[in-house]
């Protein structure tokens, strides 16, 4: 069986690579680590992903991107799989957005940018303790 994937979605490559290389640090070989520039970057690997059987446990998604913002993004991805575990990072997300957020996708975290690692580490293992 393939390990379970952390999908992380930002329009900014240098926020993807210090993603990725904090959760290769915190987490090691456990998951593997995916990346999307966009919302249907975002869509499409994870129905790649799905026809595949490689499960999906999170997705980490910049709130404010072209095309689909974040809680839009995020809601559209709970609606199909309610069980991936959500959260947002955000430079500039409206409240309204991170409530929305909340109430429609399941959100479990918001994290603000720039974010500490330790933050980041600490929402995704109470985040993943939940499943």
């Amino acid at each position: 069986m393939s390990k379970p994937v952390i999908l992380c979605v930002d329009d900014e490559k240098v926020v993807l690579d210090s993603l990725k290389s904090q959760l290769k640090q915190a987490f090691g070989d456990k998951y593997f680590y995916e990346m999307a520039e966009d919302g249907a970057d975002a869509l499409d690997a994870i129905q790649e992903l799905m026809e595949d059987s490689i499960p999906i446990v999170m997705i980490v998604s910049d709130w404010l991107m072209p095309g689909m913002k974040g809680d839009e993004l995020l809601i559209r991805i709970h609606q199909q799989y309610p069980n991936i575990v959500k959260i947002m990072l955000t430079g500039q997300a409206e409240p309204s957005a991170i409530e929305r957020a909340k109430q429609e996708a399941n959100l479990s975290f918001c994290l603000h940018k720039p974010w500490s690692e330790e933050e980041l580490v600490t929402a995704i293992q109470a985040s993943l303790a939940k499943l």
